[in-house]
């Protein structure tokens, strides 16, 4: 008996389509291996750069040799003591934040859904001041009150964006709402505090990983570990969710539950980094963008943005210490100078797609 011609041509059709479906993925594994080796070997040379640079210049070898535990002591010391700890913090604290906004944007679908803009890293900059200048804080309870300040603005973001559900449009208003309140606060303690209290508390307003090293370098990397563990667990859900509620449900995911979980996680890289460095500004809106970019598959690229933001903050802290542009600054705000244009950029871009 003949087979039907339906039949014989189906086969062939569906055997090419996994092929072409394979083809895919493995072209969009070897541009995300592509992308994350160049990340990881910029990192590697701007972090013997920074073990290298200083009032006392190390030689590569030295340093490398030093930061593994071998050396004399005088350099055993500076490497170690002073600008390891550096290094890897402003990696730390550039991943979370880089991993942090590729959650806010891929889960709410918004570019422009940040921490910054949000007012999340605002509200623990707020705790943060508020437990210095109001309480007399200090060492770890500062960052434990910053870490208070971000989850208690995000859960009063979360309170007055709930209708039914989350929807992304009222949660970026009403985050950008809570940041500019968050700013006033802040501008009126600092504006009421002496002058001495008000400068120890500057740099809770802009960012830095200067002092961040010893016990809170451990607490902020094994924090980092443990969220970086759960967001692993709920990263399979940010394709389908990047492709709207209904597809993402027709595709078996629980949206309400997968929107809440994934958003606590970021809210918690984004708490964490700022209790102990500050709000580094724009690294969460910037580094998914370039990520996004990179792979240019239309993924979330959460791992990718992981990499670019550890690889912005450690660029722009070695900027900003080594006085690149003739002074010294914070990391936050090189940082900030470089987002800033960018996110006029985008509002101008966005605009015009939407005129189309």
């Amino acid at each position: 008996m003949a087979s039907s011609p339906s039949i014989t041509t189906t086969v062939p059709r569906a055997a090419g389509l996994r092929d072409a479906i394979g083809h895919l993925r493995t072209a969009r594994r070897r541009r995300l291996g592509m992308v994350l080796a160049t990340c990881a070997v910029a990192l590697a040379a701007l972090g013997t750069l920074g073990l290298m640079l200083g009032d006392s210049t190390i030689a590569p070898g030295t340093a490398l040799l030093a930061a593994f535990g071998a050396g004399d002591a005088g350099d055993l010391f500076i490497i170690q003591k002073l600008r390891l700890p550096r290094v890897v913090a402003a990696v730390l604290v550039g991943a979370m934040f880089g991993l942090a906004g590729a959650l806010f944007q891929s889960t709410l679908r918004n570019p422009l859904a940040s921490p910054d803009i949000l007012g999340i890293a605002a509200g623990a900059s707020l705790g943060a001041v508020t437990g210095l200048l109001t309480f007399g804080l200090a060492g770890i309870a500062v960052a434990v009150s910053a870490f208070g300040g971000g989850l208690a603005v995000a859960l009063a973001i979360w309170f007055l964006a709930w209708r039914r559900g989350l929807h992304s449009i009222r949660f970026v208003l009403v985050g950008v709402g809570f940041a500019y309140l968050c700013q006033a606060f802040m501008t009126w303690l600092l504006a009421r505090a002496e002058e001495r209290e008000a400068a120890s508390a500057l740099l809770w307003t802009v960012g830095s990983v200067a002092d961040v090293r010893g016990e809170d370098l451990g607490v902020l990397a094994v924090g980092a570990l443990v969220l970086t563990i759960g967001v692993a667990v709920v990263a399979r859900t940010q394709g389908p969710l990047a492709l709207g509620d209904d597809n993402a449900r027709a595709l078996g995911v629980h949206v309400d539950a997968a929107r809440v979980t994934t958003l606590l996680l970021a809210v918690g890289l984004v708490a964490l980094a700022t209790s102990f460095a500050g709000p580094v500004a724009f690294v969460a809106l910037v580094a998914p963008a370039i990520a996004r970019r990179l792979l240019s598959d239309g993924s979330p690229a959460l791992t990718a943005s992981t990499a670019v933001g550890a690889l912005l903050v450690l660029a722009a802290d070695l900027i900003g210490n080594h006085q690149v542009f003739g002074v010294a600054a914070p990391v936050g705000i090189v940082t900030g100078l470089v987002g800033a244009p960018y996110l006029l950029w985008l509002l101008a871009t966005n605009e015009r797609k939407e005129r189309r």
